[in-house]
């Protein structure tokens, strides 16, 4: 399907073998913080671009190119499996994902469809596809998990404290399970689409489950996650965990049949060791940082890389997305400096 890739070393770390330097990529890297895509989005919405494949392709090689970083990650958003199944969302500009119709009821959840890939997606198929015969680094795709697509879905929308989301977690834990397997069908089925297309790795983005404490982690969530990274595991691809303000759970994580434990900035690699995550880990300088001079990046990169390198299987990133304010060469900067600093 493509041509051979001549950069690997993100895939050997996610399998915890050495590589020749600490592989780099970004989470957003393709997007707000790079003035082509923001010219893009002078005449397009984010839905429109992911409906072109060519261009969509183009976003997502674009950093790649630019910081010469170790793999890119497919732009789309978790948003895009959901309107398949019934959900109408709406991405808007200052917001977010606002869905009209929140769920409130177990008749809701009946209603939600399933979705058809080949049929339903198509165009993030079809963006794999050309991607695989144009990069030279390893395409990483990704889905939302159960507990943060529900939050949407829930809440209508972004939300500060989850608080519909919650209750309705404890108030009709039928439904909410019921919410869950239908999710983790739609994840399943949609994930292995996307690597059977091409896509090389996969990450679960369940950026807000940080809201919840072990205990409800355990109950509520962590069963559903067993059944989606089990079936996933078949795939024969690195599987990626990674939410925001969850290092209270990377040890349920590390029980989970996934490859790669992503850390946001709050609790350091040597902690996460420390508690006995022996997985390959991710992470995780805080995004904010980016913004500080460099002698600053350069200091607490070292740091974190310093850590990281204790044990085979580490990839650098961020603790969350990069920012829109983010100045390109700033990350051209630090990819080549990590490569150099790591470099065997």
């Amino acid at each position: 399907m493509s041509k051979q890739l001549f950069n690997d070393n993100f895939l050997k770390a996610c399998k915890g073998e050495e590589t020749s330097h600490v592989p780099v990529w970004y989470m957003r890297q393709a997007g707000r913080s790079q003035p082509e895509y923001r010219k893009l989005k002078e005449k397009y919405s984010l839905f429109e671009i992911t409906h072109q494949p060519e261009l969509c392709a183009y976003v997502t090689k674009l950093p790649v190119d630019q910081y010469n970083n170790d793999a890119a990650i497919l732009y789309k958003d978790i948003m895009t499996p959901l309107p398949a199944i019934g959900v109408d969302v709406e991405i808007k500009s200052g917001i977010g994902p606002v869905i009209e119709k929140p769920i409130r009821s177990l008749e809701d959840i009946e209603r939600l469809g399933e979705i058809h890939p080949t049929e339903d997606v198509p165009y993030v198929l079809d963006t794999i596809k050309i991607l695989r015969e144009q990069l030279t680094v390893p395409l990483i795709s990704f889905s939302g998990a159960p507990f943060t697509l529900a939050s949407y879905m829930i809440e209508g929308g972004p939300s500060k404290n989850y608080n519909k989301t919650k209750a309705f977690m404890y108030a009709q834990p039928e439904a909410w399970f019921k919410l869950m397997d239908r999710l983790a069908d739609m994840t399943i089925t949609y994930v292995k689409a996307q690597v059977a297309a091409g896509a090389q790795a996969i990450q679960i983005f369940d950026s807000w489950v940080g809201t919840l404490n072990v205990a409800d982690y355990r109950t509520f969530i962590k069963p559903v996650m067993q059944r989606i990274f089990t079936e996933l595991k078949g795939e024969n691809v690195p599987l990626i965990m990674f939410g925001v303000g969850a290092s209270h759970l990377v040890n349920e994580w590390n029980d989970l049949p996934l490859d790669v434990v992503g850390l946001d900035w709050r609790m350091t690699i040597n902690q996460a060791r420390n508690k006995g995550v022996m997985k390959p880990v991710q992470g995780n300088l805080d995004p904010a940082i980016l913004l500080a001079p460099w002698s600053v990046i350069e200091e607490r990169t070292k740091e974190i890389l310093d850590q990281g390198m204790h044990h085979p299987g580490y990839i650098f990133n961020l603790g969350h997305g990069v920012f829109p304010d983010v100045k390109p060469e700033t990350l051209k900067r630090l990819t080549a400096f990590v490569h150099e600093y790591t470099k065997k």
